[in-house]
């Protein structure tokens, strides 16, 4: 009741925060009702509900998700984001259905519950919504955490709710960990322990697209080198335009392939990229028209801002060097498997606590830098006159995934368990 008298305070400030995000990004202007629990149109009743957040999540369930739908009927995946719609889309296309989940209100989820009908409600990572677990596991249907991960501070703040967590956490039928570190924290809360599997990181098992070499050698223009910074936030675009121009003094035909975590801001980086580069007489455009080649001069841009979705993982497999964004601030860092995978040597700040057991794979592999803010440049640097240096790295961080992957097949198997009215442990 406390939990749910706090939520009903702070609505005010929700509605506030949705209509601000309206204005700064219109994407998130339409289907707002859903996230209130109203949804127009016939529901997707008795469907395997997934909940995927945001993109990132969205392309780790992905193949999870593919294989659900071939034997497990009809599946509903759900997000809180934009892009993760788009996401949806992209990789699932009409093969699920889709919608934004509803805000953890109990008057909202209980309406997208009587709306939907789940068979069951699996969720990515570390979303734990009290209401939505609590009324789901009220209803009957079976829960599910799948690719958990639960840091140490994390842990502290769910021991010091425990009131709280303890009661929500104790409604998982199945909670499938990263890493035995993770599956001992949920034990220790309070999870009975067989219904704790460890079965690590699905997001190891990525599907490469079997056209990204072609898609590749189409961006590439003769004589120029690449490097790319991806998912970065504000704070880290300076840093990074700053290594790049450095760099331009030794690799004149360096491109420099800035994708930021939001493609919305695309046009506040803009204003960045003019004032930065007027008095460095260094040219920059659009991805759209640097793909196209619009323009003449487009192929010898030496900066290429990203602003859509999708289309990271051609220029990581053509980037010699990739920095990996949020760690630079205290974001917590993204994914690194996707360049990892491809054979893109990969740097990250210090700020990697999101991924921290796939960092330190890669670190205890000798398979990514770590970099400052008064680091990057040289390290880049140092990088881009090596290859033979960038050629070791690329060797470690493809051992590292390979000898990861698996999750997919597992986390596969001990879901069909729990829909199949088995325990997870067996």
């Amino acid at each position: 009741m406390l939990y749910r008298l706090i939520l009903w305070l702070v609505l005010p400030f929700v509605l506030l925060r949705l209509w601000l995000r309206g204005r700064r990004d219109p994407t998130y202007r339409p289907r707002w009702r859903e996230r209130f629990g109203f949804y127009s149109g016939s529901p997707t009743q008795g469907a395997v509900w997934f909940h995927t957040v945001s993109a990132g999540e969205t392309i780790a369930a992905a193949p999870t998700i593919r294989a659900m739908t071939a034997d497990q009927g009809p599946v509903l995946v759900t997000t809180m984001t934009p892009t993760g719609s788009e996401r949806v889309a992209s990789l699932l296309g009409d093969a699920v259905a889709h919608c934004y989940a509803p805000y953890d209100f109990t008057y909202a989820v209980r309406r997208f519950l009587t709306h939907v009908k789940p068979r069951a409600l699996i969720l990515m990572e570390t979303e734990i919504w009290p209401n939505l677990i609590l009324e789901a596991k009220a209803r009957g249907i079976p829960v599910m955490l799948v690719n958990a991960r639960l840091s140490e501070q994390s842990a502290r703040g769910y021991r010091r709710f425990r009131w709280l967590s303890r009661r929500v956490l104790e409604c998982f039928d199945l909670i499938a960990c990263q890493t035995a570190e993770h599956a001992q924290r949920f034990i220790e809360l309070g999870v009975k322990a067989e219904r704790v599997q460890t079965v690590g990181n699905v997001k190891y098992d990525l599907d490469l697209p079997v056209d990204v070499q072609e898609r590749a050698a189409e961006l590439v223009q003769p004589q120029r080198r690449y490097w790319i910074a991806a998912s970065t936030h504000p704070g880290e675009e300076e840093l990074v335009l700053q290594a790049h121009l450095a760099a331009l003094k030794s690799h004149p035909r360096l491109t420099l392939l800035l994708a930021p975590r939001h493609p919305n801001r695309a046009d506040e980086l803009a204003s960045l990229l003019d004032r930065l580069t007027q008095s460095a007489s260094v040219t920059w455009c659009r991805y759209g028209d640097w793909a196209a080649q619009t323009e003449p001069t487009a192929g010898d841009c030496s900066i290429v801002l990203i602003d859509e979705m999708g289309v990271l993982m051609p220029l990581f497999l053509l980037s010699e060097v990739a920095f990996v964004g949020g760690s630079l601030v205290p974001r917590g860092g993204h994914n690194p498997i996707e360049p990892a995978s491809l054979g893109t040597p990969v740097i990250t700040g210090p700020h990697d606590f999101n991924f921290s057991q796939v960092y330190a794979d890669l670190k205890a592999a000798s398979a990514c830098q770590q970099v400052s803010e008064a680091s990057l440049t040289s390290v880049l640097a140092e990088l881009l006159n090596d290859s033979a240096a960038r050629e070791a790295l690329a060797a470690a961080a493809g051992e590292v995934v390979a000898l990861n992957r698996g999750a997919r097949q597992h986390t596969h198997k001990l879901i069909a368990q729990v829909l199949n009215g088995q325990s997870s442990g067996s």
